[in-house]
């Protein structure tokens, strides 16, 4: 099999896990760390598949994946986002390069606000009570869906 190749089912291999995650948050409002941790351990095999040097891109990934990690636990602790959110949004940033990444979470945004405004109007309709609990993991796998079909080639080019 020639590296070309083994990447693209790197990348399917991605995408079905960004699939799972999305089907067991929706139903659970649960994302599992082994789930994760798989989609972790899957970006050196591709860092490696890729021709990645050592340094500065593979430590450059691992920097992305730290400041990615700070900056939503930070948002976990206030309480704003879940922690199987932070895990997804950390183990997928190792995966992509920084500008690609910093397009994933404008999408990701655009995507978990269109999610919010319907978890809101099903909650009007239902008349429930009780806050609305976005599975955010929903729009980060949308999102990352999203730059997978971009990077793959399926798109002349990402959105921006």
């Amino acid at each position: 099999m020639d590296s070309e190749t083994f990447i693209y089912l790197l990348w399917g291999g991605l995408a079905i896990a960004l699939i799972a995650a999305a089907v067991t948050d929706l139903k659970s409002r649960h994302i599992s760390n082994w789930l994760n941790l798989g989609i972790a351990l899957g970006a050196p095999i591709f860092w490696i598949a890729s021709g990645m040097t050592i340094w500065p891109e593979m430590i450059g990934q691992i920097g992305l994946a730290a400041v990615i990690f700070t900056i939503f636990a930070a948002m976990f602790a206030v309480g704003a986002m879940g922690g199987g959110d932070v895990k997804l949004l950390t183990a997928l940033s190792l995966w992509m390069h920084w500008l690609t990444f910093l397009e994933l979470l404008v999408i990701m945004s655009i995507a978990g606000g269109l999610l919010t405004l319907l978890m809101m109007i099903s909650k009007t309709i239902r008349k429930t009570e009780g806050p609305i609990k976005v599975p955010y993991g929903v729009a980060i796998a949308f999102s990352g869906l999203w730059m997978i079909w971009g990077i793959t080639g399926h798109s002349s080019q990402t959105i921006f």
